[in-house]
């Protein structure tokens, strides 16, 4: 073999010498992290997911849950308002007629009823209930000009409005044993009310408060027929779940506390110009 000549044999060691240097550099490079790795791992943790309570109200029973412009107000919706920012949570609500809210409870997309839900016994047999924050006597009215209308048994033989589904129209029922009131049934508050001020039903049923409430605001051509009939406690109904079951024993404790320092009782006379948080002896 011909000998390689020393100047070619000087440029192949070289350039062996630079490959090596080269190969140790990158070698550095990739043992430690790039710029922009580091300041991923400088990052902070993400925050904590919100927590949030998706409540059903109808938006039209009003003081307990209407809406003034896009805004939705009222005791039942400040109460748990008050109740959900106390315990870390925000709320986010469902509006629509109140079967479809209870409909909606059964199949979980809300998490609890906030507008007047009656503790019945019936429905303790599906849901956990919080204890009551208020509490509703269920009484008739009548348009004033119906001056032959004064007693329940005046309502004999007459046709009386009612929510499709509120407990309302369930006490109703059971008080009239000999089915002798006609009960017709509406999708929401408005309908009923507004067939008994135009004189096409000769009666309406509701919880006391809310009538006065109404009657007060509007001047409604509105009398009470007698007194009411039958009292209920109202709460917050949950899906019956463990997870629920803790949730609920925070709420009772946060009414409790709102009970004890007057809030419960301010915003029930905000709304209804007087106490419905306490029982009627």
């Amino acid at each position: 073999m011909k000998k390689i000549p020393f100047a070619l044999m000087a440029i192949l060691v070289l350039s062996l010498l630079a490959a090596a240097c080269g190969s140790g550099s990158n070698n550095a490079s990739n043992s430690n992290p790039s710029p922009s790795a580091s300041q991923d791992a400088a990052q902070p943790s993400q925050p904590a997911e919100k927590k949030v309570l998706r409540a059903g109200s109808t938006g039209m029973s009003y003081p307990n849950s209407y809406k003034e412009g896009d805004k939705l107000v009222g005791f039942d919706v400040e109460v748990i308002e008050t109740i959900a920012a106390n315990l870390g949570y925000t709320v986010e609500w469902v509006n629509t007629d109140f079967s479809g809210l209870m409909g909606q409870l059964d199949i979980g997309k809300i998490d609890t009823v906030a507008n007047v839900v009656a503790i019945t016994e019936e429905r303790k047999e599906k849901y956990y209930f919080t204890d009551p924050y208020s509490y509703a006597g269920v009484t008739i009215v009548t348009h004033v000009d119906n001056t032959d209308i004064n007693t329940l048994e005046d309502l004999k033989g007459k046709t009386v409005a009612g929510v499709l589904g509120s407990q309302n129209v369930k006490n109703l029922q059971k008080f009239d044993v000999n089915g002798e009131i006609k009960i017709r049934t509406y999708e929401n508050r408005d309908g009923a009310q507004n067939d008994v001020l135009n004189k096409r039903v000769d009666g309406y049923v509701q919880s006391k408060a809310n009538l006065l409430a109404e009657i007060r605001k509007n001047n409604l051509p509105l009398k009470f027929v007698g007194e009411p009939f039958h009292y209920e406690d109202v709460g917050f109904p949950f899906l019956k779940t463990e997870e629920n079951k803790a949730l609920i024993e925070q709420i009772n404790a946060e009414i409790k506390k709102l009970r004890e320092d007057g809030t419960l009782k301010r915003l029930s006379e905000k709304y209804f110009g007087e106490d419905i948080t306490t029982k009627a002896e």
